[in-house]
């Protein structure tokens, strides 16, 4: 999640074996010099502005942090759409997510030396001594190890690295007397048993109260972990050792990363994403820097910055030239599979990997940062804030953003290497952004839809931790901090170690078992600083020539495959078939296709079969391009299967004190006003009586030009839409009868017709879940006036009202231009990827269940495109269809739904198979369930 530190933005950070001390001076001398560079080639903002933008930081981290400690402390999290704290076991799981919730005041010790940064000296000494009298570390719960050694683990020390630091000024934490360093000890321990595999490898869970494997402790029994989850504790754990002299932490993750590094590719030296931590082999074969691995790699290069071993490098530099060689596709970064890197393993990329053009800068290797940089950044602006998920042609694959502070983090490290001001200026946008966006009125909510702006009850402990502390640090002079921020590195989690640590208790062995396993060239080592005139060329528009080319990136087509065009033209060769360009009655495509391995074959009853034989295409090369173009048939289908439904909707609270800041998810209706067509519908909301709506209403004057709540249940919903029309409704809400349900835990509804000619209604309806329709509800029970806005999608918010509670954001919100797909010529429909249970596939594979994962197989040498029957639901009282990437659109009723309904001929879906060898086809097949 996060970057080294203050200081650390050059290629190999320290001279090999160099005193500490030096480090800082050093790294220094080398910013300043960037700075000089750069400052000479752009227009620097001013003191005065910078310093405005700090204060607006300042006062964002007040509004977040005042509003967990008023409303939800000492529960881990705020709920910030509803102002309450959110506790493990009261409220829906959210699966894994839960995982790094402790009852531990996660958020309090994840922001402890955030306070500190900030300059909130006071507020950090009454944290502190908060930690220490109500939190308690031996509860019943099983947690993430990765999760608690990171954000708590990191915090509690995080805070005593700035405790002592601050003690020693003399002005405050007088009475400290390291017990944040006590409670980091006593968790420390609580994790060791995590470690008690044959691998060394950690379990992935623990109970803090019982452990791992007693029957009480409800948990042991994994056999997986991933690369990150096991490869980032080195930091953490090494600095405990460091601090108390208790070794045994620092052994334990060294043990752990040196079994990772064994069990590295050998061919490519990439490593996968999951592996089981019992016999090291690789369950997830496909590799990339963003979830599942992303900060192994950064650990290892913190870990040779942090404690001066040589093997954290040396490994460091191998993987990194195995990315660039395979995972790097400037401005791009693919995953790959780690037995065959030539191969792509997904087209979409990770709202994590965003961290990587920082790390870039501690690497030194600054021109592929800023372009990938650059590439988000244009993503960014494009949906005001970067999708869990986007494929390579930037649309949207995972539609939301839970305030994620990777790209800050980067952002303020190319400007730390750089000085160039463009990044203020990047900065400046993310402030606008959030406080547009995501701010409401018990602090910010994480983004459901980027493409709605619809928000989730949640803000999690990293947006303190992270987000405020690398914002504040972007615009902050050396004199805005009260202490050097060169002499500390930060975790992933962005907390602050001391870099005085690498010589203090050096007791663990330094074995290095890295040379034992491979061939090091020592030419591709960077054992100093790099020369700032190596990294910056005497052109003060050095940086902007970089980014020049990727300004419109994300409006044309996938960057991968303009480069693809470029080098075909350049050796003469016509550029690879694109999908979306792919006409069935154009015997040139035809004549490609079969090139390519890929043979068409009509049938019968007018639908087609794509199959792929990797080993009649003409040559390697188009052997992968036949790979990649099934591959985009599969994601062209999925997308329009997607753009057939009916997309969410947003429902919009305008009225004080809101002023829009609140967006709740909502499902359309398959009948009525289209909002996507015709303008929002604006107006003040009302009881309907009876609540169901499901007879004549008895308070007509109360809704009369209003918007009518209603509750779901009794009837059609078209009958309870007609009733409240009717009555003189100018818009509907239903609101689920299913108490505690929420958007956050069940598929969005789609609201269907009862059967008959539904064009007598005029009216806009949209569905809320129990959570979301309950925000209104007791809005109005304490407001009593709420007036909302009905839309396809948020709308900005209302300058006028809302200058009585801040002002609005300079800059209008951008506008999401409609994307466009180019239709397969004969209207074939695909199956979509992540529905793998309505796959008809025959197995030939010699594959295991566990390699396989509940995914068909085939044999290996064939990909295969196969003709499916298609089926028509039928649709009964509550009728809903549920809009969550399903590959049809899907009719929820209040009964028993029967599941062998069939569906309509208006769609027609193709099977999708992706297989070349058998480490292709897990890899394929699991790429669509990955969890971030």
């Amino acid at each position: 999640m996060s970057e080294a530190g203050g200081a650390l933005g050059c290629g190999s950070p320290v001279p090999q074996r160099a005193p500490w001390n030096l480090v800082a001076a050093a790294t220094a001398l080398y910013l300043v010099s960037a700075t000089s560079v750069w400052t000479a080639g752009a227009t620097p903002m001013n003191r005065e502005e910078k310093q405005k933008l700090g204060n607006q930081v300042l006062e964002m981290f007040d509004h977040a942090y005042g509003n967990y400690m008023e409303h939800a402390y000492p529960a881990d999290e705020l709920m910030p759409l509803t102002c309450r704290g959110r506790v493990r076991g009261q409220e829906p799981s959210r699966g894994d997510v839960d995982d790094a919730l402790g009852k531990f005041s996660l958020t309090l010790i994840d922001s402890l030396d955030t306070l500190v940064v900030l300059n909130k000296t006071k507020e950090f000494e009454d944290a502190v001594r908060k930690v220490l009298r109500d939190v308690n570390l031996d509860n019943d719960v099983v947690v993430s190890v990765f999760e608690t050694n990171i954000r708590v683990l990191g915090g509690l020390l995080g805070g005593h690295s700035l405790a002592i630091m601050l003690k020693e000024k003399g002005e405050y934490m007088q009475w400290y007397k390291d017990e944040l360093l006590q409670m980091a000890k006593q968790l420390g321990y609580k994790l060791l048993p995590a470690f008690n595999t044959t691998s060394g490898l950690p379990y992935p869970r623990i109970n803090l109260k019982f452990g791992i494997r007693k029957p009480e402790a409800r948990t042991g029994t994994e056999t997986d972990t991933c690369t990150a989850c096991a490869g980032t504790l080195i930091l953490e754990f090494a600095a405990l050792s460091r601090f108390t002299g208790a070794t045994i932490f620092e052994e334990y993750a060294r043990k752990a990363l040196d079994f990772l590094w064994e069990k590295r590719q050998r061919s490519s030296n990439l490593v996968g994403v999951t592996i089981n931590i019992h016999t090291g082999d690789w369950v997830r074969k496909d590799s990339g820097v963003g979830a599942g691995i992303d900060s192994y790699y950064e650990y290892l290069l913190k870990a040779y910055v942090l404690l001066g071993d040589d093997s954290f490098l040396e490994r460091f530099n191998t993987h990194y030239d195995a990315i660039m060689r395979y995972i790097s596709q400037p401005p791009l970064l693919l995953d790959v599979h780690i037995h065959k890197p030539m191969l792509n393993a997904r087209t979409w990329m990770d709202a994590l990997l965003a961290f990587f053009p920082g790390l870039q800068v501690l690497k030194g290797d600054i021109r592929p940062a800023i372009e990938t940089h650059e590439m988000l950044y244009q993503v960014i602006k494009k949906h005001n804030f970067l999708p869990e998920a986007f494929t390579t042609d930037f649309r949207v694959h995972w539609a939301q953003h839970p305030l994620r502070p990777e790209f800050a983090e980067s952002t303020y490290f190319l400007y730390k290497a750089t000085g160039d001001p463009y990044y203020l200026e990047v900065g400046k946008t993310l402030i606008e952004n959030l406080n547009k966006y995501a701010r409401v009125p018990c602090g910010f909510a994480a983004m459901k839809d980027v493409r709605t702006g619809s928000h989730e009850d949640r803000m999690d402990s990293f947006f303190l931790a992270e987000m405020f502390k690398y914002l504040y640090l972007l615009f902050a002079d050396k004199e805005d901090i009260i202490f050097d921020i060169e002499d500390y590195i930060f975790t992933t989690e962005a907390h602050l170690l001391p870099l005085w640590l690498s010589t203090t208790n050096q007791r663990v062995s330094k074995k290095n078992t890295t040379s034992e396993y491979t061939e090091l060239d020592d030419s591709n080592f960077d054992w100093t600083c790099p020369n700032t005139q190596i990294l910056f060329p005497n052109d003060p528009l050095y940086a902007q020539s970089i980014r020049e080319p990727l300004k419109n990136v994300v409006d044309k087509s996938c960057p991968r495959g303009i480069i693809r065009v470029e080098e075909s033209f350049r050796s003469g060769a016509k550029p690879p078939l694109r999908a979306r360009d792919f006409m069935a009655t154009n015997p040139e495509h035809l004549e490609i296709l079969k090139k390519m391995g890929v043979s068409l074959i009509h049938l019968k009853d007018g639908r087609v079969q794509l199959v792929q034989h990797a080993i009649q295409a003409a040559s390697s090369i188009d052997a992968e391009d036949g790979l990649r173009f099934m591959q985009e048939m599969i994601e062209l289908s999925s997308q329009q299967q997607k753009e057939q439904q009916l997309p969410p909707r947003a429902v919009q609270i305008v009225s004080h004190p809101f002023f829009g800041r609140v967006v709740l998810t909502a499902g359309p209706a398959q009948f009525g006003l289209d909002l996507s067509k015709h303008k929002e519908t604006r107006g003040f909301v009302a009881s309907s009586k009876p609540y169901n709506g499901c007879s004549e209403l008895t308070n007509p004057e109360a809704v009369m030009g209003k918007i009518a709540l209603i509750q779901r249940g009794q009837c059609m919903f078209a009958e309870k839409a007609r009733n409240i029309q009717n009555a003189g409704a100018i818009g509907g809400i239903v609101i689920d009868d299913n108490e505690g349900s929420s958007s956050d835990t069940a598929p969005l509804f789609q609201m269907a017709g009862d059967g008959k000619d539904t064009d007598d209604i005029k009216i806009p309806m949209l569905f809320l879940f129990s959570k979301e329709g309950s925000i209104i509800l007791d809005a109005i029970r304490e407001y009593e006036e709420v007036e909302v806005l009905l839309s396809d999608k948020a709308k900005d918010r209302d300058p006028e009202m809302e200058n009585e509670e801040q002002p609005s954001s300079e800059n209008d919100s951008q506008n999401q231009s409609a994307e466009q797909i180019i239709s397969i010529s004969q209207a074939v429909d695909l199956v979509d990827q992540e529905a793998p249970e309505e796959s008809s596939l025959s197995s030939h594979s010699d594959s295991s269940p566990a390699d396989t994962d509940n995914a068909a197989s085939i044999s290996p040498a064939e990909q295969t495109l196969n003709p499916m029957e298609n089926q028509e639901p039928t649709s009964l009282d509550g009728e809903c269809t549920d809009l969550d990437n399903q590959p049809q659109e899907q009719s929820e009723t209040e009964e028993d739904s029967n599941p062998n309904v069939s569906w309509g001929k208006k769609v027609q879906p193709i099977d999708s198979i992706l297989a070349d060898w058998n480490e292709d086809i897990e890899a394929f097949e699991m790429m669509e369930k990955d969890e971030l």
